[in-house]
């Protein structure tokens, strides 16, 4: 088993078109993982998912591995539609136009993920995730087939944010360590803030005398904080034209590795800060040990 094996859902590419009938069956005797898209969720709350030029059914109880969190909750299925889902083949039959009959498992696929992951997916291990959704106190996302984890708040940047919105979007591909594992629950601690580098990583790509973008994330009576990258702020002096949340261009005056701190001078406001951008990571595979901001 291989890690490509178990992409987050979305991440792989969906089942090639015109295969044979022998090319499934083969992937069924195997169990093998593959992706399709689902475009049905009936009331019964099965699952039809189109691969391949072939369609096949997800039976409820198939659909969600139950370590998930919210795996007995109907939405776990309707919020598919329309969306790529991996699966095994677990039944060909063939009905009395010829026609075969698929039925197809999800958790099956999961459950092949779970086992790779806790054999292979130590504390400080570097994982490829894909944000799911997102909520005020952090952020869901895949870490393969489907099997979700939380990266809270706190873990996804040294710089504070108000929500996760500020640093993610939905169905972006990102990078995660793992902290912890419970193998009970198949459950995956996850942090983010440590692959984006340390305090004289980040400033080593400024310099005094620079002018570059920042983003305000807070304000105090005393200045303004203000984001240069996702582990690296600086103190402005106040101004009433800024608020939390808006793009400035901001003079560097000066950088102080002693003390962990740089001074700033805004020079322009620029309005509200558009899409997150994408990171910079200074770590992407292999262990995080004895990570020191």
């Amino acid at each position: 088993m291989r890690r490509s094996d178990y992409l987050p859902e979305g991440a792989g590419p969906l089942f090639a078109e015109h295969q044979p009938l022998s090319v499934l069956q083969e992937a069924m005797e195997r169990q093998t993982v593959l992706e399709g898209m689902a475009i049905r969720c009936d009331g019964r709350r099965d699952l039809t998912v189109r691969f391949g030029g072939w369609e096949g059914t997800i039976p409820r109880i198939d659909a969600v591995h139950p370590a998930i969190s919210g795996a007995e909750r109907d939405i776990a299925l309707l919020s598919r539609v329309g969306k790529p889902t991996c699966f095994t083949i677990t039944r060909i039959a063939v009905d009395g136009g010829g026609r075969p009959r698929l039925t197809l498992s999800r958790r099956a696929a999961q459950e092949q993920a779970i086992a790779w992951l806790l054999e292979h997916s130590g504390p400080g291990t570097v994982l490829p995730a894909r944000v799911t959704h997102l909520e005020r106190f952090g952020a869901f996302v895949d870490l393969g087939c489907g099997v979700t984890s939380l990266i809270p708040l706190e873990n996804i940047s040294v710089s504070r944010i108000p929500h996760p919105s500020a640093r993610f979007r939905i169905n972006q591909d990102i990078l995660a360590a793992v902290t912890a594992v419970d193998p009970v629950s198949c459950r995956f601690c996850l942090t983010h803030k440590e692959l984006l580098g340390t305090w004289l990583e980040n400033a080593a790509a400024f310099s005094p005398g620079d002018a570059v973008q920042g983003i305000v994330r807070s304000v105090r009576d005393y200045g303004l904080f203000i984001e240069l990258t996702p582990n690296l702020s600086g103190l402005a002096d106040y101004r009433e034209d800024a608020a939390p949340g808006d793009r400035v261009s901001v003079y560097i005056k000066s950088i102080r590795p002693d003390t962990r701190k740089i001074k700033l001078q805004i020079i322009q406001n620029l309005g509200p800060a558009g899409e997150p951008a994408e990171f910079t990571y200074f770590i992407t595979d292999g262990v995080v040990e004895n990570w020191t901001y």
